[in-house]
């Protein structure tokens, strides 16, 4: 019985510290919200990768690198 009461006396202190208020934490908090600032919307992108490939020319064939296409 004498076990159960010295542990849980030992288990409530550390709780019993944290929740005992002190001056710090009785300060007041003030916020202050930037109202001014512009909103950012970004616009999704939309790509879709092309392949490299040999294209067809009026003077013969040509080599086109691969990149990114919007649509």
């Amino acid at each position: 019985m004498m076990k159960r009461i010295l542990a849980g006396t030992l288990l409530a202190l550390p709780l019993s510290i944290f929740a005992v208020q002190n001056q710090a934490s009785a300060a007041q908090v003030i916020i202050r919200r930037d109202n001014h600032r512009p909103v950012v919307v970004r616009k999704v992108v939309r790509q879709r990768w092309v392949p490299a490939h040999w294209e067809r020319t009026p003077r013969g064939r040509r080599w086109v690198a691969g990149r990114y296409e919007r649509y």
